[in-house]
């Protein structure tokens, strides 16, 4: 693909970037107004004011000797001007400082919460299909960028500007010929950096891409460096992050030669520049009789100016990294949410907890085409009833629950609760009303209490204590240093398999919801934990329509009702004891497992 097509793919990116910049930045329009005017302020009085006062005092000297009696006399009006000049050019300086350090940390604030904010209210396929590593670094990125480009935009750009201004504004009367000189090499100068800016670009953005790969890299095996170990697959990570380590620093190298290439060529832009200010100062009193103090100022307006420019080239640089750094969070930002309230969504309400599934047709966004998980599936599950949901592998016993729970939304058909359409409620309403307990336990890097807590933030100890008794849970908790208080570390790995579920279905039993989804709750359980979890399972369904996803078929067997899926199709519904003589699928998976145990006796 040509630079000039990938430029063109960048732009989408570069003003979705910018136009998130400029939405925190005009929260506080009076600290951008002060960083504005204090920019120009600051550039106008310690750089231009300042030169024009020292070539007045110049003029003055040549004009005729002054006795050692009269300096202060003479002078004492300048030296006062510019104690005025460089007291207020340093005043504006540290209120530069200050409306800059007011954009930026308003503006973090308000991109972190943005980031959180999408991140957090995207569906579960749009994480399944990402790093979370990178998404971190992607957030992180995003802030820096904003950062530096406040910086890049206070303290280079608006000073280049006013210098530029100011320059043409004070030469422009009193040497014409020369400023236009330097406006035509200005301006060539403005276009050569643009079209080596527009190659720049898309290599910055290739360089963040490859950046947030390898952070994602790393993130994905130390998030599960158990298995890299216990499968002895250090060296083969190790490779995969050294060929992305490798292709960061490629991309990394093919930016710098870009941005050393526009170094080079504006540098030498500058020299003319330089050149032709010093044949101008040589000449310019015989030439066109332009005095001292005026040639004073030209040099030193134009050589502040060409430094001012000869800058640009790390402006755009750092410029360049800062849209880079944070193109690919503003993409991700702009994404639309697969699964979304719709404007007004009025907030669930469940009294009885009847759930019904119509018409259901879902296939996952990357599926092939034709390949559903449901088409056209109809279950009826009355308020109240415990019902197990059976069968082979991929058969969609918990897509039907994600489904449920609105992690993914459903091309066709409805799902009701209480006869509410699911897709017109709230998300955080609907799982509010339900306690998910998924086969791996989902624990934060907090306390056990917090953890149990977590649907019900306001219980008490004791209410906490109970639902930990209730899961089986107490007696290892109390045998911990710390008790509740333990950490139990990322994903919980300081518990074991079955403590871990335990304190997920204590925070089920804490939540006291309507309606229980159990998706192998207890399959992490060894026999003796599951035997007594069981029981305060029993408890924790009792009045409660509960969804029970189980492989082991004695899980279910106990339950009011079993639904047998295959394919996404519903092969049997009914009571353990009328599937097992009715002689289909669920009689010829219950007689293989409990073969299986015989075997083993």
């Amino acid at each position: 693909m040509s630079q000039r097509n990938v430029s063109k793919l960048e732009k989408p990116a570069i003003k979705r970037t910018l136009r998130r910049f400029w939405e925190v930045t005009r929260m506080k329009p009076g600290a951008a107004f002060l960083a504005v005017f204090t920019s120009v302020a600051y550039v106008a009085l310690l750089t231009f004011v300042n030169t024009w006062l020292m070539g007045l005092i110049v003029d003055r000297v040549q004009a005729s000797p002054v006795a050692a009696e009269q300096v202060w006399e003479v002078f004492g009006p300048y030296i006062l001007a510019l104690l005025v000049v460089n007291l207020v050019g340093q005043i504006c300086s540290k209120l530069q400082d200050y409306a800059v350090y007011k954009l930026q940390i308003n503006g973090n604030y308000h991109l972190a919460r943005l980031c959180f904010d999408t991140l957090s209210n995207q569906s579960m396929t749009f994480h399944t299909s990402r790093f979370g590593g990178a998404l971190v670094s992607q957030t992180s990125k995003f802030m820096s960028g904003y950062t530096q480009m406040v910086d890049v935009v206070v303290y280079s750009l608006i000073p280049t500007i006013a210098s530029t201004v100011c320059t043409f504004v004070a030469l422009t009367p009193a040497v014409p010929a020369y400023a236009v000189v330097l406006a035509v090499m200005l301006v060539v100068y403005v276009i050569v950096a643009t079209r080596l800016y527009q190659r720049i670009l898309p290599l910055s953005a290739a360089t963040a891409k490859a950046q947030n790969h390898l952070s994602g890299v790393l993130s994905d095996a130390v998030t599960n460096i158990l298995a890299v170990k216990t499968c002895g697959r250090e060296d083969f990570e190790k490779q995969l992050f050294d060929e992305a380590d490798l292709a960061a620093m490629q991309a990394e190298s093919r930016s710098m030669r870009a941005t050393m290439q526009r170094g080079f060529t504006t540098s030498g832009i500058i020299t003319v520049i330089m050149l032709v200010v010093s044949i101008f100062v040589a000449g310019g009193n015989a030439w066109f009789g332009i005095s001292s103090g005026m040639l004073v100022m030209m040099f030193t307006y134009t050589y502040q100016l060409s430094m001012r420019f000869n800058y640009i080239n790390s402006m755009m640089q750092r410029m360049n990294r800062a849209i880079g750094d944070a193109s690919e969070m503003a993409r991700i930002l702009d994404e639309p949410r697969l699964v979304e309230d719709a404007p007004g969504a009025p907030a669930l309400t469940v009294r009885e907890g009847a759930i019904d599934f119509e018409g259901l047709g879902f296939a996952y966004s990357d599926a092939a085409e034709g390949d559903h998980v449901f088409t056209d599936l109809n279950l009826h599950i009355p308020a109240g009833q415990r019902v197990g949901l059976v069968g082979r592998s991929g058969s969609g016993k918990t897509t039907l629950t994600k489904l449920l729970l609105r992690l993914s939304d459903i091309q066709d058909g409805h799902i009701y609760v209480d006869g509410q359409d699911i897709s017109t409620c709230t998300q955080q309403s609907l799982r509010r009303q339900i306690a998910y307990v998924p086969q791996e336990a989902l624990l934060f890097h907090r306390s056990i209490r917090e953890n149990i807590a977590y649907g019900r933030p306001d219980a008490s100890d004791e209410e906490i204590r109970r639902a930990a008794e209730l899961a089986n849970a107490l007696e290892f908790i109390d045998r911990l240093p710390a008790g509740l208080d333990t950490l139990v570390g990322e994903r919980g790995v300081k518990l074991s398999g079955g403590q871990r579920q335990r304190v997920a279905i204590a925070r089920a039993i804490l939540a006291d919801a309507p309606i229980l989804v159990l998706d192998e709750a207890t399959s992490a359980l060894d026999s003796e934990s599951e035997a007594l979890v069981q029981g305060a399972l029993e408890n924790l369904m009792h009045g409660r329509t509960s969804i029970v996803v189980a492989h082991r078929l004695s899980t279910v067997a106990a339950l009011d009702r079993i639904v047998v899926l295959r394919d996404g199709d519903i092969v049997e519904d009914g009571t353990h004891a009328e599937l097992s003589a009715s002689d289909g699928e669920y009689a010829a998976l219950w007689n293989r497992q409990t073969g299986a145990f015989l075997e083993t006796e």
